[in-house]
C-alpha cells in the first residue's frame, strides 16, 4: 500500500505539472484533527481548475493515479447532465489507497470555502485565504419545536408498520422499516440528546458512525439491542428496544428546550404493537 507520502506527492505532482490547474483543496477526515488515523483513509481532494472541460470523462485521469480497483463518475449516473459545474473521479485502488477527485472551474471556489474542513494544499494565485479546518459544517444544530414534534410524530407512526410487517410473517418488509426508516428518526433524536449533553460541539458522523464512543454506557447497549437478525422474535425485542431508547431520549431533548413530549402516542402506539405481538404468537 502506497504511504500518505507517496500519495500526496502524486496528488500536488499532478496539481504543479499542469498549468490550469490553479489549487489543490483536501477536505474530509484527513484534515479534521480529533479523526483517528488510518490507512484506509479517503484523500478527499478537489482540484480548481480555469476549464472544467479537458477534465471530463479523461480515463487518462484515473489511470495516472494508479491500478483502479473500481471507478465511479457520480456526474455521469442516473440523470445525470452534462452541465454541471464540476465533474468527480472516486477511485479505489487495487493497493488499498482511495482519492474521491472533484474538478472545480475558478468561478465556483465558493462551494469550496463553505467546507469548514477545507485544507489549502497548493494555491497557485494566493486566491484562497481560509481558517485552519474545523467541524464547524458538521456540527448538529438545536431542533425547533416542530423538528422535535415532527421526528416524534414519525418515529411512532412507523412503529405499527413494523408490527403489521411481522405480524404477516413481510419479514424484509419489517426489516426495511425498522432498519432505515425508524433507525433514521432514532438517530436524529440521539444527534440531539449528544448535542444538549455536548453544547452541539461534537460530530456523531456519517450514519451516526461515532454513536458508539459518544453515547452512554447504558444507552449504547440499549442501542445494540435494536440490531436484529430475521428471525421475528428478535425483531420484536429490536423493535422495542428502540422504542425505550427513543422515548429516553426524547424525553432528555424535550426537558432540555421546554418542548412538550407526546406520551399519549408512545403509551398508546407501545400498546398497540405489543397487542399484535400477543396475536402474531
Amino acid at each position: 500500500m502506497r504511504t500518505e507520502e507517496e500519495m500526496m506527492a502524486l496528488i500536488l505532482g499532478f496539481a504543479r505539472d499542469r498549468d490550469d490547474v490553479r489549487a489543490v483543496v483536501m477536505t474530509g477526515s484527513r484534515t479534521n484533527s480529533a479523526a483517528k488515523r488510518d490507512r484506509f483513509q479517503d484523500y478527499d481532494i478537489t482540484y480548481v481548475v480555469e476549464d472544467l472541460a479537458p477534465y471530463r470523462r479523461n480515463q487518462r485521469i484515473p489511470a495516472y493515479f494508479g491500478d483502479i480497483m473500481i471507478l465511479q463518475n457520480p456526474d455521469d449516473m442516473g440523470d445525470a447532465t452534462a452541465d454541471k459545474t464540476s465533474y468527480a473521479y472516486l477511485m479505489q485502488f487495487m493497493d488499498g489507497n482511495r482519492i474521491d477527485l472533484t474538478f472545480r472551474p475558478v468561478f465556483d471556489v465558493g462551494s469550496i470555502l463553505a467546507d469548514s474542513l477545507s485544507l489549502v494544499l497548493l494555491d497557485k494565485d494566493r486566491r484562497f485565504e481560509l481558517p485552519p479546518p474545523t467541524l464547524q459544517s458538521y456540527l448538529p444544530t438545536k431542533p425547533t419545536a416542530k423538528q422535535f414534534a415532527d421526528c416524534c410524530n414519525e418515529f411512532w407512526w412507523l412503529n405499527p408498520y413494523v408490527a403489521k410487517g411481522l405480524y404477516r410473517d413481510q419479514i424484509p418488509y419489517a426489516k426495511a422499516i425498522l432498519d432505515e426508516l425508524l433507525r433514521t428518526q432514532l438517530r436524529q433524536m440521539l444527534t440531539w440528546y449528544l448535542g444538549v449533553t455536548t453544547n452541539f460541539q461534537v460530530s456523531v458522523g456519517l450514519a451516526g458512525k461515532h454513536l458508539k464512543s459518544q453515547l452512554p454506557d447504558d444507552l449504547w447497549r440499549l442501542m445494540e439491542r435494536t440490531y436484529s437478525d430475521v428471525r421475528p422474535n428478535n425483531i420484536w425485542e429490536a423493535l422495542f428496544a428502540m422504542d425505550e431508547l427513543f422515548g429516553t431520549a426524547a424525553r432528555a431533548v424535550a426537558r432540555a428546550f421546554g418542548f412538550a413530549y407526546c406520551e399519549r402516542e408512545e403509551a398508546a402506539i407501545s400498546l398497540f404493537t405489543r397487542q399484535i405481538r400477543d396475536q402474531a404468537g
